[in-house]
């Protein structure tokens, strides 16, 4: 591989000269860093460099433009706790305060390079010097949900072998009770405004710490970090990424799907545990130059997030699915306007073509869908410029080489199901994970033939475009049709009564397995007769989808079982249903 020196690096992410002025024009789709689709793919080229970090090769040299004035004065991060605490950080600043938390790494708790460091912080600026004090320590991040039980804890400490382990008070005890248990874990960091005996306080490490740090030289393939995720059997496996993965891969995201410049201020309210974090809160926009905004948010609330999009200058906002459905459904959203607003991203799950036309109409705003997982950068996405179809997942990023399969591994043509596949030969692609770390079976389990697959399965039509149809292991087999929950859901949520819902298999002695429909009632509807309601309901879905789709059972409930990100928790459902049917 040739060597991609920093200069020709950042000559690429130069500010485009025809960029317009902060927030003036911003119901524009006209894209900022690409003419249009056909040419992003046809001019799409991204060399790797034998070494990169993403610290010394983008962030420092974020901070030398900085210098030169050569970037916005926009800042590079900026925090508020929605209760008037702030705090705004230059390139400059994040880089010094990062250099001093990479000492107390080195130093204090005595790590060195591809040591594992668990970080369980919720959205609080000290998880964004954490990733930041990583990448310059060379040392492994591995980042939590602050969710986790002692159980939870227990498990990722033993799995990954981590050394040092950063969190708040909150979960210190939890720590405590399972250390003994931890023979690798040596370190502990708390965030705190107090003292914990046998803990290292951050807060007061860095008053005294140096900022005079030098950046480990790491390679692109080094391991960089480490994301749990969960499947539907078994332990949550390690899906590792390196330097480059991430660190240049995510320049997809972040120069196309987000389209963002020195100019734009992102706020991604995806939880600090998930990879969706390091998509779109930490490497896709610090790539470009951009703003990252963070609100602390300990639980989404969706007046909140309409009060921060209407005072603050947000110019691009990624939420998910869920969080989009419950704003659109908030009494109190015709009350605020988003001046600055002018493009919304979303992933994590299929969005509704409802609630993307709800949503364009209280704001004159389309909502962009991308597909990706934690394993992977953007797999598919829709691109400003391009024709959005209700429903798709638009079309593939130019990372990567996405293909329709049979069993076998064969290419299907379009209008065909089958799974989802990233080809990886004979060039194994950037933006890719390296192997479920400690599970060969699992990684080998993932490849077909010449090809990566998800674990999803879908169809591209005549256009080119792939529609999701489910997770494999959501498809409804009833009486040898294949059923895909998204699009009885997209049915279901077009009638008036239903504010969420979520569908999954249901046992039935003649049919094998039955589509069931967990439903969460507006509230003008809760006091309305359940079985004329469900026969409604019922009827309007075979009116609006294949009559074989419907929803045989229903079943209304407060609320649906969700991820701390917002995602759904089908597989909760659906486990809860054949246990007791």
């Amino acid at each position: 591989m040739r060597i991609l020196p920093c200069a020709k690096y950042f000559q690429c992410l130069a500010i485009p000269g025809s960029m317009r002025a902060l927030h003036k024009d911003y119901r524009t789709v006209t894209p900022q860093n690409f003419s249009n689709y056909e040419s992003m793919k046809q001019d799409f080229k991204l060399e790797i460099p034998e070494y990169f970090n993403f610290a010394k090769d983008v962030l420092d040299q974020w901070t030398n433009m900085e210098k030169a004035g050569k970037r916005p004065s926009n800042p590079a991060f900026w925090w508020i706790n929605g209760n008037g605490g702030e705090v705004r950080w230059s390139f400059e600043e994040l880089g010094s305060l990062s250099k001093k938390f990479a000492n107390i790494l080195t130093e204090a708790c005595g790590l060195q390079r591809g040591d594992r460091v668990i970080v369980l912080l919720p959205r609080i600026p000290e998880w964004w010097l954490a990733n930041i004090a990583c990448l310059r320590t060379g040392t492994v991040l591995i980042p939590g949900t602050t969710q986790m039980t002692q159980k939870d804890i227990l498990y990722r400490l033993q799995s990954s072998k981590a050394k040092c382990i950063i969190t708040n008070e909150v979960l210190a005890p939890a720590v405590d009770a399972v250390a003994s248990k931890c023979e690798n874990l040596h370190s502990k960091l708390i965030v705190s405004q107090s003292p914990r005996e046998g803990w290292e306080n951050l807060k007061e490490m860095m008053k005294h710490a140096s900022d005079n740090h030098t950046c480990v030289k790491t390679k692109h393939n080094e391991m960089m970090a480490i994301f749990f995720t969960s499947g539907t059997s078994g332990y949550p496996k390690m899906t590792g990424h390196t330097h480059s993965s991430f660190g240049l891969g995510l320049s997809i995201n972040g120069r196309f799907w987000l389209d963002l410049t020195p100019l734009d201020v992102m706020w991604n309210t995806s939880d600090t545990g998930w990879a969706k974090s390091a998509w779109s809160s930490v490497y896709s926009p610090w790539i470009q130059g951009a703003c990252v905004f963070v609100h602390y948010l300990p639980r989404f609330e969706p007046t909140s997030i309409l009060q921060t999009l209407s005072k603050f200058p947000i110019t691009v906002f990624c939420s998910a699915p869920t969080a989009y459905r419950m704003l659109v459904q908030n009494d109190k959203a015709r009350n605020y306007k988003f001046k600055s607003l002018k493009h919304c991203v979303t992933a994590g799950e299929p969005i509704n073509p409802e609630v993307t036309e709800q949503w364009r109409n209280r704001t004159g705003l389309d909502i962009y869908e991308g597909y990706g997982q934690t394993e992977t950068v953007l797999i598919c996405g829709n691109f400003k410029g391009m024709k959005i179809k209700p429903g798709s997942m638009g079309k593939p990023s130019p990372a990567f080489d996405v293909k329709i399969l049979d069993v076998n591994g064969n290419v299907l043509p379009p209008g065909k199901e089958g799974d989802i596949g990233i080809r990886v030969q004979p060039n194994r692609p950037v933006g890719l994970f390296t192997h479920y770390i400690d599970n060969p079976t699992k990684t080998a389990s993932t490849l077909r033939g010449s090809f990566y697959i998800t674990g999803d399965r879908g169809y591209m039509d005549e256009d080119g475009y792939f529609w999701f149809v489910s997770r494999a292991d959501d498809i409804i087999l009833s009486s040898g049709y294949r059923i895909g929950p998204f699009e009885v859901e997209s049915a279901l949520i077009e009638h008036p009564a239903v504010a969420e819902s979520a569908v999954v298999s249901s046992p039935d002695p003649i049919r094998g397995e039955v589509v069931k429909a967990f439903i969460v009632l507006n509230p003008d509807y809760k006091s309305h007769d359940k079985e004329q309601l469900k026969k409604e309901i019922q009827e309007h879905v075979k009116r609006n989808t294949a009559p074989y789709k419907y929803p045989r059972k229903v079943e209304f409930i407060q609320e649906l079982p969700k991820t701390i990100s917002g995602k759904i928790k089908r597989n909760e459902l659906r486990k809860k249903e054949w246990e007791t049917t």
